[in-house]
C-alpha cells in the first residue's frame, strides 16, 4: 500500500523548520489557521504570527508592506479566497513591485468536498499564472510541498502555492531536487504521455498500468512546477509518442492543459486531451472520492482520453 501524507501537515511543519533558521520568516492567516496549519508557526513563534481576520485583501497589502521591510511573509487561507478576495492586491502590491510574498492556495481544487462551490478553486491557477512576476506550484505530495516551500523561503519574488487538504500518496523522493520549470517522469512509455500535476498524478499512474494490460505504454510526468516550465522538455516528450494527454484538479481553461499546449504550439504540432473541471463550480458531497468521480477526475477518464489522443 501507498503511503500517504498530508500537505497541509508539511506546510505547517516547514514553516516552522525555516522559522527556526531564519527570523525574517512571518506568517499571515486569515481566521484559516487552523485549516492550513499555519498555527503550528503560531505555537512556536506568536510574535511572527498575524492573525488578519476575515480580511483577505488588507492580508495580502500588510504581506507586501512587511516584504518591503525585509521580512519574507507567508500568506494562506483557502485557495478560492486567498487569489480571487485579494486579487487586485496581489496584482498592484505584490506583483508589479515583484514583492518578495509567498501566497498559500490551501484547500484547492475540489477537495474541501463539504463546503461546496463557493470554497472550491477551480480557477486559481489561471488567475495567478497570468500574472507577471508570479510563479505558480502545484506539489504532487507532502514530500514536494516541503521542497517547495524552502525554495520559495531562499529565493525572492512572489509565488503562489496551491495544496491539496487530503492526504495524497508519497510520489516523489526527497532526494530528488525540485527545480522550478522542470518536469518529473515517474513512469516511462513509448505510446502516450501523460502531463499530470497533484492528486491528478496518481491517478494517471492507475491509468498507466491499466491500459499496460492493453499492452499501451504510457510515460507519466509530474509538472508541479506550472509556472515557470521547461517547454523544451515538454516539447520533446509529447515528439517522442503518439498521444498526449493532461489532468489536472483545475478548470480546463487556464490550467495546466492550457500551459502544455503554450509549450507545445509553437514547437511541435499535436493533439492534446484535457482531463480537468469543464468549466463548471463544484458542488458539495459527503466524500472528495465522490467528487472526483463527479467531475471524471479519475483513472477511467483518463484511459480514454489516453487511446482517444493516439488515434489518426
Amino acid at each position: 500500500m501507498v503511503n500517504k501524507a498530508s500537505l497541509r501537515i508539511a506546510y505547517g511543519e516547514t514553516l516552522v523548520e525555516l522559522g527556526r533558521q531564519n527570523d525574517n520568516i512571518v506568517v499571515l492567516e486569515a481566521d484559516l489557521g487552523k485549516s492550513t496549519m499555519g498555527t503550528l508557526f503560531e505555537e512556536e513563534f506568536p510574535e511572527r504570527f498575524f492573525e488578519m481576520g476575515i480580511a483577505e485583501a488588507n492580508m495580502a497589502s500588510v504581506a507586501a508592506g512587511l516584504s518591503f521591510t525585509g521580512k519574507i511573509p507567508f500568506l494562506a487561507s483557502f485557495a478560492v479566497f486567498c487569489t480571487a478576495r485579494c486579487y487586485d492586491q496581489i496584482r498592484t502590491s505584490i506583483c508589479i513591485p515583484a514583492a518578495n510574498v509567498k501566497i498559500c492556495g490551501s484547500s484547492a481544487g475540489l477537495s474541501d468536498f463539504g463546503d461546496g462551490s463557493t470554497h472550491q478553486s477551480i480557477e486559481d491557477i489561471a488567475i495567478m499564472r497570468v500574472l507577471p512576476n508570479m510563479q505558480v506550484f502545484s506539489p504532487v505530495d507532502a514530500v514536494q510541498t516541503r521542497q517547495i516551500i524552502r525554495y520559495m523561503a531562499n529565493h525572492s519574488g512572489p509565488m503562489y502555492l496551491r495544496v491539496n487538504r487530503n492526504d495524497l500518496p508519497i510520489l516523489s523522493d526527497e532526494s530528488v531536487e525540485f527545480v522550478p520549470g522542470q518536469i518529473y517522469s515517474v513512469r516511462e512509455g513509448r505510446d502516450a504521455v501523460i502531463f499530470a500535476s497533484g492528486v491528478m498524478v496518481s491517478k494517471a499512474l492507475e491509468a498507466a498500468e491499466q491500459l499496460e494490460r492493453e499492452g499501451i505504454q504510457v510515460k507519466v510526468v509530474n509538472v508541479p512546477s506550472i509556472k515557470p516550465i521547461d517547454a523544451k522538455a515538454v516539447a520533446k516528450i509529447a515528439s517522442e509518442v503518439k498521444g498526449v494527454v493532461t489532468a489536472e484538479e483545475h478548470s480546463v481553461m487556464g490550467g495546466l492543459g492550457s500551459v502544455i499546449s503554450e509549450c507545445l504550439a509553437p514547437l511541435i504540432p499535436k493533439k492534446i486531451i484535457f482531463v480537468g473541471i469543464q468549466d463548471c463550480f463544484g458542488t458539495s458531497a459527503e466524500n472528495y472520492d465522490v467528487l472526483l468521480e463527479k467531475y471524471d477526475l479519475t483513472a477511467t477518464r483518463i484511459v480514454a482520453s489516453v487511446r482517444e489522443s493516439m488515434k489518426g
